[in-house]
């Protein structure tokens, strides 16, 4: 089973994708030729995301690196990235059977009405193997607490991603049907809840309600994505002390990443259109009403305009920050393109304001830095021991350093259970079981309730 699943892996979402959305397609009796086209159009997203992604991963990994040597910049947690972070969570003795446990418990939460979400984003399971094999490692190489770890986790998140569907739904387009069963993504609504609520109490700071659409017209062209995209990249070369060369060259690239991005994320909701329609139509006919969401990736939703504005100011404010900040020791640059996925949740509460979303994205990612820090010397015995057994380059760590990515140990959630687990050790896990079980009975305190409410309708 563990060998079958690590092959499924090592396809990659470009291909697991494809066939999972046919599959569902033909479940749901869609036909064949729509199921299959549905599920291209998504594989084929995830191969352009990809290209995206190393095209701002390969280009601007040199040059944040020389600024970070020119300004003696370096810090004691290395930036492995979350292809690596991925790697070494997969790789673990949790993450060889993630999968498999992870949609037990998400068949036996639908049955028992603890959920409505059924998480089909295979690939971003490393998350779960992620929190699951730091604890692995810090509880003595314990599976038990492994899998622990990771499964509450997992329940937490699809009760989040339960909970926040509808504004989710409301906010973006055509996203009817549709969850973010995502951890790192879902750890960011509490400060979206809690930092825009306090926001909205300062005295005049509703006219600062500027969105994407109102920062163009404020500052014409050079509101446009594309435009403050060429800005930031040749910034970048510029402070790195290229020649003028390479700092256009980087400057249009980063304004190719702000393009493309929002083109590629169509073909995302090109293909999952049909498939949510027709589920929706199903799920009307067959039971009575009841809602269920399909679990997605949050790359579905990285192409709006507040996001790609917000995550190109904050790419430069955060390697900032984390020089600044007293105590951090991790200094983002690999992880840098995970920057997108940030503002997935924040959006639907701050209703796409740029102003607000960068003020939450600014706190939780300068907090998430010491997350990284606390949780590095676990996540380094972790990438140790998968060097150790694969000799996999990825998961290699310079001499001097320990390890860190970003994404997913910035994430609010991971840190809460690492820290549970680790400092508290059982009356750690008496705390997460009983926060886990009584997420479990709220939601489906709603489930119920509001399946009763479709029935008198």
């Amino acid at each position: 089973m563990e060998q079958v699943f690590s092959y499924i892996i090592s396809l990659g979402a470009s291909v697991m994708m494809p066939i999972l959305f046919t599959i569902i397609g033909l479940c749901i009796g869609l036909k064949f030729g729509k199921s299959l086209k549905s599920g291209l159009y998504v594989g084929v997203g995830f191969v352009g995301l990809g290209i995206v992604t190393a095209l701002l991963t390969n280009n601007f990994g040199d040059p944040l690196s020389e600024i970070s040597r020119l300004y003696d910049l370096q810090l004691g947690v290395f930036d492995m990235g979350w292809p690596a972070a991925a790697a070494v969570a997969y790789n673990t003795a949790v993450g060889a059977l993630i999968i498999p446990i992870c949609l037990g418990v998400n068949f036996l939460m639908l049955i028992t009405k603890t959920t409505r979400t059924v998480n089909i984003d295979l690939w971003n399971y490393w998350h779960f193997a992620f929190i699951g094999a730091v604890a692995y490692f810090v509880m003595d190489q314990s599976l038990a607490w492994g899998y622990f770890a990771a499964i509450v986790c997992y329940i937490i998140t699809l009760v989040m991603a339960d909970l926040t569907a509808e504004k989710f739904q409301g906010y973006y387009d055509d996203m009817d049907g549709i969850s973010i069963p995502q951890p790192f993504c879902q750890s960011f609504t509490a400060f979206a809840i809690g930092i825009n609520w306090l926001l909205d109490k300062i005295p005049g700071f509703s006219k600062l309600d500027i969105d994407a659409e109102g920062l163009k017209k404020k500052f014409g062209v050079l509101g446009e994505p594309l435009v403050l995209g060429v800005i930031v990249g040749a910034l970048i070369g510029a402070v790195a002390q290229l020649d003028i060369k390479k700092i256009l060259f980087l400057g249009v690239t980063m304004g190719a990443v702000m393009e493309l991005i929002p083109r590629i994320t169509k073909l995302f909701i090109d293909g999952l259109k049909p498939i949510a329609e027709k589920t929706q139509e199903v799920v009307q006919k067959k039971w009575n009403g009841k809602k269920v969401f399909i679990g997605m990736s949050p790359a579905l939703v990285i192409g709006h305009p507040t996001t790609l504005v917000a995550s190109l100011i904050l790419i430069p404010l955060t390697l900032a920050l984390a020089v600044a900040l007293p105590g951090n020791q991790f200094l983002p640059l690999a992880s840098l393109a995970g920057m997108f996925y940030v503002f997935v949740m924040v959006l639907p509460y701050t209703k796409g304001n740029v102003v607000k979303t960068l003020i939450i994205g600014f706190i939780a990612v300068g907090i998430g830095l010491y997350f990284v820090t606390d949780m590095a010397p676990a996540f380094t015995k972790a990438a140790q021991a998968v060097y150790a057994q694969t000799g996999d380059p990825a998961s290699k760590i310079p001499e001097g350093f320990q390890a860190g990515a970003l994404d997913f140990a910035s994430s609010l959630f991971g840190w809460v259970i690492y820290a549970c687990v680790n400092y508290l050790k059982w009356i750690g896990a008496g705390v997460l079981t009983i926060i886990t079980i009584c997420m479990m009975l709220w939601n489906r305190k709603r489930i119920v309730a509001d399946e009763k409410k479709s029935e008198k309708k």
